[in-house]
């Protein structure tokens, strides 16, 4: 199992071609790997569609299928992850990205993002 960060579940449903050869490589394995875990990515699409920051082209419900058509596990965000998020000692403000690498590292995950501030935080980034 790998997780991915918002950005790498939306290029790898809507435009795979976006992801790095390493990202891709890894997504391509994933039936190995067990699935994609992700928790937050859907809220925060949600979000960004609702404050017209993204068009991904369909509304929000046929993303959703689109998304379940891929091997996703949602990864339940209960109070213990969300503790687990703000204890990170990391100065990053982004709730959705710190939920992200907490559930990574609780899962002792590599995460699939092209995001440098994460990337310099956690050690097992995929891109």
């Amino acid at each position: 199992m790998i997780v991915l960060d918002t950005c790498a579940l939306l290029w790898l449903t809507l435009d795979p071609s976006k992801l790095s050869k390493s990202a891709a490589a890894a997504c391509a394995s994933i039936d190995a790997l067990g699935g994609y875990a992700v928790s937050v990515s859907i809220w925060e699409i949600g979000i960004k569609i609702q404050k017209s920051k993204l068009d991904i082209g369909m509304s929000l419900a046929q993303y959703v299928e689109l998304v379940n058509q891929v091997n996703i596990v949602q990864v339940p965000v209960d109070t213990s992850l969300w503790v687990e998020s703000l204890a990170l000692k990391w100065d990053h403000r982004d709730p959705a990205d710190r939920l992200i690498v907490a559930i990574a590292k609780r899962k002792k995950l590599p995460l699939v993002s092209s995001d440098g501030v994460i990337k310099k935080f956690y050690s097992s980034v995929i891109w």
